[in-house]
């Protein structure tokens, strides 16, 4: 595998849920794959979950850790073809890419929508010149419009608390303070649809994801209908995609508090497990009784990132 983005690049969902299933029962089992190879983690952006979990990982099978945090100790990067350089950054991409890729074997990359072009974001342009100009397997650790390493997580987290063989999971948009990217919404979206599970997305009229990664999903503009007889409930908060008008892209165009996942919420559905992504604005996107309650499986789930990277990882390992 020499890059993970979507669903597709992890091949048959079967076999990489049996690997993660088999990695989660002995986590080093496959450490001498790592042995003298060394993994480059590259944040854009800030993290806790990813950076944490993917190094844990990396370890777990024998590797070397390089962080490099852009924004904290390295020059500013320039980041667009075609600018004269004498404003605050000091260094172009398409330099410094390489000579990332002269000290490393795999590179990890997080850098975040930035919510005002929409073509430059889903053209994942940071992302793609990583691919390009590295000269070594990438993956994504939330890019401008996808968290695949998440949206895996997810899916082995639902695979373990699961209650009947196609159970329904919804998810559904939330209320929040900031304008936040479409990249968790739009990847759970993808591996739901490659997933074998009854799967509904909901949020208010105007919030709809690219169709690329609504796929098959049902969307019900009508939050209870949507959470009837669900088995998971799964809140996100995104901006406005801009899908349905472009001028919209990245704003806030609805702070409807009744969107907020209380207890009457989990009511409607059949003994739900709620879960989120974490970092979570509490009383916004979830009340405190539901993310404090049995039926919250947020911290295995958060736990199972881990697990998801250990697979990525393991499988760019086998391809070096």
């Amino acid at each position: 595998m020499k890059s993970f983005i979507n669903v597709q690049d992890i091949g048959p969902l079967e076999k990489a849920m049996a690997e993660a299933f088999e990695i989660k029962n002995d986590r080093y089992k496959y450490q001498h794959l790592g042995k003298n190879k060394t993994l480059m983690m590259i944040f854009f952006n800030n993290s806790l979950r990813t950076r944490l979990s993917t190094q844990k990982a990396a370890m777990n099978l024998g590797m070397n850790v390089i962080v490099l945090d852009v924004n904290a100790g390295a020059w500013k990067l320039e980041t667009e073809r075609g600018v004269i350089m004498d404003g605050d950054k000091s260094e172009h991409l398409l330099e410094a890419i390489p000579v990332m890729g002269c000290y490393c074997d795999i590179i990890g990359v997080r850098s975040f929508a930035g919510l005002s072009d929409r073509e430059y974001d889903y053209a994942e342009t940071v992302l793609q010149q990583f691919i390009k100009y590295s000269g070594r397997p990438v993956f994504a650790m939330e890019t401008a419009t996808v968290h695949p390493l998440q949206a895996f997580a997810d899916l082995i987290t639902i695979e373990e608390y699961k209650t009947t063989k196609r159970p329904k999971v919804v998810l559904t948009w939330a209320p929040h303070c900031r304008a936040l990217p479409q990249a968790v919404p739009n990847s759970f979206a993808q591996w739901m649809n490659a997933a074998d599970v009854d799967f509904v997305i909901t949020h208010p009229e105007g919030y709809e994801l690219d169709p690329e990664f609504i796929g098959n999903a049902r969307v019900e503009y009508d939050q209870k209908k949507a959470f009837e007889g669900a088995d998971f409930i799964y809140a996100k908060n995104w901006s406005n995609p801009g899908v349905t008008n472009l001028a919209d892209y990245g704003k806030i165009t609805s702070k409807d508090m009744s969107w907020t996942v209380d207890t009457e919420h989990m009511s409607w559905t059949n003994n739900g497990k709620f879960m989120h992504c974490l970092p979570v604005r509490r009383n916004l996107i979830v009340t405190d009784d539901v993310i404090e309650s049995p039926n919250s499986i947020v911290i295995p789930e958060a736990a199972n990132r881990e697990i998801s990277c250990s697979v990525v990882l393991k499988r760019m390992l086998e391809a070096l």
